[in-house]
């Protein structure tokens, strides 16, 4: 009784980390464990020879596919046992039952008593699940290790595989009664064994014959051996590209994926369903055609913005086949798109694992678990952007073939064998399931299951409420999570003439719906161009996170003209915001929204923007704002119907905020926002009192910009950045800023408390630590610059100085310049970028763009002109935005006494004038956005005229009250 009741204290203790947060995978285990599994599993292990011997196969193969089935089984038994194991190691070395004279014999003798035959019927009142939840998913495995030997057995003279040398059990996830997908070698070659109709497979084969041209290396699916319920499929082996021309042929073949699976409404397509054979990338998983649509209900963030969102999701985005972050629970930032998830850029997740194996003090912890690399890359180090254009062309021309069939009345024809199939449909995603599966198999929930269970369908039930697709009826539910527990991902079929769904259990959702006919409506329907440009900023997103920049032409203009010079500067910034408010989404409740390419937390993607100042809808109102106040002031030409987009985004502001004030309210866990200047809470404080500064908003401003400091405290606990851009130092002098505006001391307490933090925070360099810089998972080492580094912090300490008079927050603004000035290289006139090790840098974001801004604001005018020639020389003529562009140096040119100020703007007129706007690294996909995009080169313009008092938007400082 002792024990048990210990056993129960501990779940909260031993575990707590594990159960509270949430990973992509179970714990990895000490070598010993696996003796524990193996006993466990000594009865499977006959009852599966004894099974096999019944099915055809000789001796040998049944030997095979014993092997390869119980591994896998094993594996999954073992990481289903390995936090009730560590638990239970606890509990006996607490209750002193274990004798042994040290702790690795402890851990021996523990191993031990899990090995000897009554064990785990001692688990039973404590963990009263446990053992027939065991039961069933070995009873699964068997029974489907047996049907895949003895379907084997009866195909083997139609497959050219010879004797079974080999069995790959675990290729996938595991369905209905513990099926999966299995590769097998033989003698004569391999094959790849699908418990599911193949049907989908040969039909989707037959459609590209007829649709793509036949070229040498055309794309294609693995040929299928078709069954009744299941099928046999060609093995593909991966193989990099041999040359560039190989190279080029499998980016054009990606475009020609795009458009066909853009055509038949393919979905689901991750790195690991598409295999680089070559010039040829293979499709080799290909059911989740005709993916029933559910209409989203309103979400509360505003009509433009649901437009936007379903804009991103019936758009090509949707295949799967592009660039993408995810952004729940363990895949937040992971790319696992089939054409993205480029090497290097992936977030290495936290996975926990068994400390202290071997002892007695074992217990759950937390590791990196790089993801392992895919097959899904045409060459080692991938440089998508460089062919892009490559799959942009290809997509282009194979929908003009498509739209012709069409338009000779063919394609409805092509797409007919598909309405009887079985398609499955991927109604939540996959990490979803997989992370409710290990809460519901962690000690906790075994110890109580029906709490689990009720956790579980709240879960999957508000699920439903945020994703129209996925299945909201109690019963539905109720049968995915008894597939969970049995150890299963939840499995939906239909067939696209009935489009009504069958899941687990027999569940029925969705409506009875021609999906074939709906697709191809859909289809029809869709602005071709409006594809083109989600691809390319889909693609572009993706190398905006590698880091990649594409081939750099450095644009300098021919002439720097000075003649009506005016004219020219409100011709173009009338352009730029001509096209923002032509791009804009208009919702029907007068909000507005616009999809791009934007930068959050979890790095760069296409979606509709995001409220804050750097990508968002809050820069795009800062500018839409300022424009009006110069139209006002004579200053620039009109723009008609400017003063109602502006309304429009500011109600799309004030929707989102809203939204989340009362999903606060309702008690629903949310992460909580960045802090940062720029992409964060610190931003948006920024916007408020600018829109207040340009009159585009009342006192209004300053209650939002109050409520938003109140979620400060929960942002900066989690902030791991401690930057201006994203992190905390970026929220210091908005809250200084806004507590000028009402009076309120506590805003300066907090800026204070956050600068002390700071402090603490920052690790000493230089021989007598006379420099202080802030390492992070980003920058292990430190890194200098304004937007992320040591500048823009030391700006922030600076500054929050000058307000508190704290000599600390003095002290260690000047060890962050003294960190900076460590890298400058007199050799080569510049600041080191610390990303790229021989690398100088001109821009804003991590060069002397923002290091001179930054001394000019706090008077250290020794550095200004110095600044202002080093990004002259190595920042200009890449692009012209304000993060790493020409029109992001400008102000620093003019305010510096090397350069003549009209010249300067001559020079960025003119190379505006010749180029036209190159809109930084997205350069190929347009961008409102202030920051990185189109929206602050027109701000800048504005700022041109020397009347303009508009503030820079380079620094995180709305200005004085």
């Amino acid at each position: 009784m002792r024990h048990r009741l210990l056993r129960i204290l501990l779940l909260p203790v031993l575990l707590t980390d594990d159960q509270g947060a949430v990973h992509g995978a179970a714990p990895a285990t000490d070598e010993q464990f696996e003796r524990s599994a193996t006993a466990f599993l000594a009865p499977a292990h006959a009852e599966l020879a004894h099974a096999l011997a019944g099915t055809g196969l000789t001796p040998p193969e049944r030997d095979v596919v014993h092997a390869g089935a119980m591994a896998a089984l094993h594996d999954t038994v073992l990481r289903k046992i390995s936090r009730v194991l560590v638990l239970e190691l606890n509990a006996a070395r607490l209750t002193g039952t274990l004798t042994a004279a040290d702790s690795a014999g402890r851990w021996a003798e523990f191993v031990d008593r899990t090995r000897e035959p009554g064990y785990w019927a001692t688990l039973d009142a404590t963990y009263p699940p446990l053992r027939h939840r065991l039961d069933t998913v070995v009873a699964n495995r068997v029974a489907a290790a047996v049907e895949l030997a003895t379907r084997l057995a009866h195909d083997r003279d139609l497959l050219d595989v010879g004797e079974l040398a080999r069995a790959e059990f675990g290729a996938g996830d595991s369905h209905r009664g513990g099926r999966m997908v299995v590769l097998l070698h033989g003698t004569g070659g391999s094959t790849v064994y699908k418990p599911r109709s193949v049907a989908v497979d040969r039909a989707l084969s037959d459609l590209l014959a007829a649709v793509v041209p036949d070229e040498d290396d055309p794309i294609r699916v693995p040929r299928v051996l078709e069954r009744p319920s299941y099928g046999w499929a060609e093995h593909v082996t991966h193989r990099y590209c041999a040359s560039d021309a190989e190279l080029r042929a499998f980016y054009r073949n990606l475009g020609r994926w795009l458009a066909v699976m853009r055509l038949v409404g393919g979905t689901d397509l991750h790195q690991e369903n598409l295999i680089a054979a070559g010039p040829v990338p293979v499709v080799v998983d290909c059911e989740t055609l005709f993916t029933p649509r559910q209409p989203a209900p309103p979400s509360g963030y505003g009509a433009a913005t649901d437009e936007a969102h379903a804009m991103v999701a019936g758009s090509v985005l949707g295949t799967g086949l592009l660039p993408g972050r995810g952004l729940v629970l363990a895949w937040r930032g992971i790319d696992t798109s089939a054409i993205g998830s480029l090497p290097g850029q992936q977030p290495t997740p936290d996975v926990p694992v068994i400390v202290g194996g071997g002892t007695d003090t074992a217990h759950v912890g937390f590791a990196k678990a790089p993801r392992e690399p895919s097959a899904n890359h045409p060459c080692p180090e991938p440089v998508l952007g460089k062919y892009w254009h490559h799959v942009v062309s290809a997509f282009t021309s194979q929908t003009r073939r498509l739209r012709e069939l069409d338009h000779a009345g063919r394609l409805a024809d092509l797409l007919t064998p598909f309405a009887d199939l079985p398609v499955r449909a991927v109604l939540r995603p996959t990490e979803t399931y997989a992370e409710l599966s290990r809460m519901l198999w962690h000690p906790a929930s075994l110890h109580d299951e029906p709490s689990a269970v009720a956790k579980a369908e709240d879960l999957l039930a508000r699920h439903a409420g945020n994703a129209p697709d996925a299945p909201g009826t109690p019963d539905v539910i109720a049968a995915e999570v008894a597939e969970l527990l049995a150890g299963d991902i939840p499995f939906f079929t239909t067939t696209p003439a009935t489009g009504v769904l069958t899941g687990p259990a027999g569940t029925r959702w969705g409506r009875r719906a021609n999906l074939v006919a709906e697709e191809l409506d859909r289809w029809r329907a869709t602005d071709p161009d409006v594809d083109r440009r989600v691809i390319q900023a889909a693609l572009v997103s993706a190398y905006l996170n590698e880091g990649w920049l594409p081939d750099e032409v450095n644009r300098q203009p021919s002439t720097v003209a000075s003649v009506d010079l005016d004219r020219r500067r409100r011709a173009l910034a009338r352009g730029i915001v001509e096209q923002i408010a032509a791009t804009a989404i208009r919702g029907a409740d007068g909000t507005a929204s616009w999809v791009a390419p934007v930068l959050n937390p979890t790095g760069w993607s296409v979606q509709a923007l995001s409220p804050d100042l750097y990508s968002g809808v809050g820069g795009v109102a800062v500018l839409l704002a300022g424009y009006l106040r110069e139209q006002a002031a004579g200053r620039a030409d009109e723009v008609p119907g400017l003063a109602e987009l502006l309304a429009a985004a500011v109600e799309t502001l004030q929707l989102g905020e809203e939204r989340w004030r009362a999903t606060l309210t309702e008690g629903v866990p949310l992460r909580p926002e960045p802090p940062g200047g720029y992409v964060g809470i610190g931003s948006r404080i920024t916007t408020w009192l600018l829109l207040r500064r340009f009159g585009a908003v009342d006192d209004e401003a300053i209650i939002r910009a109050r409520w938003l400091a109140d979620q400060v405290p929960r942002a900066v606990v989690d902030d791991g950045a401690y930057d201006v851009l994203v992190g905390r130092a970026g929220v210091i002098v908005p809250l200084l800023r806004l507590a000028e505006h009402t009076g309120d001391a506590d805003l300066v307490a907090h800026a204070s408390m956050i600068g002390d933090q700071l402090i603490a925070e920052g690790e000493p360099r230089g021989p007598h630590d006379e420099a202080v810089c802030w390492p992070n998972k980003d920058f292990p080492e430190g890194i200098g610059g304004f937007a992320h580094g040591a500048t823009g912090i030391g700006w922030a300490l600076a500054r929050l100085a000058a307000v508190t008079g704290d000599e600390a927050h003095a002290e260690t603004a000047q060890a962050a310049f003294a960190y900076e000035e460590t890298l400058y290289s007199p050799e080569r006139g510049g600041w080191l970028d610390l990303r790229e090790k021989d690398q100088v840098g001109g821009a804003w974001c991590h060069g002397a763009g923002g290091i001179g801004l930054a001394a000019l604001d706090l008077g250290r005018l020794d550095v200004v002109d110095r600044a202002a020639e080093s990004a002259w020389r190595l920042g200009l003529g890449w692009n012209h935005t304000l993060c790493h562009g020409d029109l992001g140096l400008w102000e620093l040119a003019t305010a510096s006494t090397r350069f003549d100020s009209s010249t300067v703007d001559a020079h960025m007129v003119s190379v505006l004038e010749e180029y036209g706007v190159v809109t930084g690294l997205a350069r190929e996909a347009f961008s409102p956005a202030l920051l990185p995009g189109a929206g602050g080169i027109a701000y800048q313009l504005l700022r041109l005229h020397p009347e303009c008092d508009l503030p820079t938007v380079l620094l995180p400082d709305p200005g004085p009250a």
